[in-house]
């Protein structure tokens, strides 16, 4: 009985309450959608992380992970490999060669990170290739080919089939050098990795550096989704003989990891701070509503109508109100997230800026059911809060002061 007289109550000054509701749904649905565009912004990086620039697992030796020195290479990596990729949901292996080098072109050169690879593996476990913007993926160049980001092509004024030189030193710590043509040039949705990240074919690497055959610095593996890295992490460490040591995404860039967990803290202060807004709002709102009606209340204490009935009928009324505005700004909230999960929202005017910080300017929303929960237990949390004090005040009115007021 309580519930409905509440809701009856609400309607008594419709313009008002809808005017609440209102407010409480906006302030919801902005909210949600928010924390949806950011938690999307954020799925969207560290899908390109993966997928473009780490894998979800890579093995190192030790001593190469804390040093990067060319030395520090694995022996008879063919094997481990072949093993590694017979493991449930690995979909993809790949060896690479990597050296801090030079790149240089007829006009200037910079310093960047040569990355000797097999194409065919490569392309199952990053997706490099499907980036190429002009040329094709070591294709068109017969001898010598190299894969350069477009920032870095811009920096050396370079295009496809340009003359470019890679200096290095060799395990022996000599001067070697030699002359690459561009085959293609990629474009990610981070210029700092495109400007830095150089591909060449790994046999031409290890001619280059005197590595022995099965030589490698790194085995990236792909696995289907990103839930099984630990379990098939856990699959490769059996294999492991040596120092080497496997590394999933998450250690081997931990900034990334760090991120997610500050937006998540983020979005929930940011829906914390609309409900605290709208408690004020609930709490002016209840405490008119408490002021219009102290005579009915005065006669329902004096006829005999507990002061616990009234506080409960105070709080459901609240409550009913805020959880009002707040299921239908977490529907239409949701319903918006839901459209832009299949539609790009175009950021292009901040592309520059993103990209520097390696995010896409084409984002898509991702909803959390988690959230959703959590902020329909927040709302009506904050529904009682806000009931509180107007309640508190309604039960101590005096009964023959409260009929007497006019």
């Amino acid at each position: 009985m309580i519930i409905s007289v509440s809701w009856r109550n609400i309607w008594r000054n419709k313009t008002r309450s809808l005017v609440v509701i209102t407010a409480i749904t906006l302030g919801i649905m902005a909210g949600v959608f928010s924390t949806a565009f950011m938690k999307g912004m954020m799925d969207k990086r560290i899908e390109s992380a993966i997928h473009t620039e780490l894998s979800h697992i890579q093995i190192h030796d030790s001593l190469y992970s804390k040093t990067n020195e060319l030395k520090y290479y694995m022996q008879g990596t063919d094997a481990l490999a072949r093993r590694i990729d017979t493991l449930p949901h690995v979909t993809g292996v790949t060896r690479r060669i990597i050296v801090q080098s030079m790149i240089s072109s007829a006009e200037t050169g910079a310093g960047v990170k040569i990355m000797g690879i097999r194409p065919e593996d490569e392309r199952k476990v990053t997706d490099i290739a499907e980036h190429i913007t002009d040329g094709k993926y070591f294709e068109g160049i017969k001898r010598y080919p190299v894969v350069i980001g477009e920032k870095l092509a811009h920096k050396l004024n370079v295009r496809v089939r340009s003359k470019v030189v890679i200096t290095l030193q060799d395990l022996n710590n000599n001067l070697t050098a030699g002359a690459f043509r561009v085959a293609g040039i990629y474009k990610t949705s981070n210029t700092v990795f495109d400007e830095s990240n150089v591909f060449i074919r790994y046999e031409e690497l290890a001619q280059l550096t005197g590595m022995p055959p099965g030589a490698c610095h790194e085995i990236a593996i792909r696995v289907e989704d990103n839930r099984y890295t630990i379990p098939v992490r856990a699959g490769i460490n059996p294999l492991l003989t040596g120092r080497e040591r496997a590394l999933t995404w998450t250690e081997i860039s931990p900034e990334m990891s760090y991120v997610t967990q500050v937006m998540d803290m983020y979005m929930y202060i940011f829906i914390i701070i609309i409900l605290l807004a709208l408690l004020f709002g609930i709490i002016n709102t209840m405490l008119m509503v408490i002021l219009e009606r102290h005579k009915e209340i005065g006669m329902l204490l004096a006829i005999g109508m507990s002061r616990m009935r009234i506080f409960l009928m105070i709080i459901v009324e609240t409550v009913l109100l805020s959880l009002t505005g707040g299921v239908t700004g977490i529907i239409l909230g949701t319903w918006l997230s839901k459209h832009f999960e299949t539609h790009y929202i175009d950021l292009s005017m901040f592309g520059k800026g993103l990209e520097q910080l390696g995010y896409s300017s084409l984002v898509n929303t991702s909803i959390d059911p988690a959230m959703v929960i959590n902020v329909t237990l927040m709302v009506i949390v904050t529904g009682i809060i806000a009931a509180i004090y107007p309640a508190w005040k309604a039960i101590h009115y005096d009964p023959a002061e409260a009929l007497r007021i006019e």
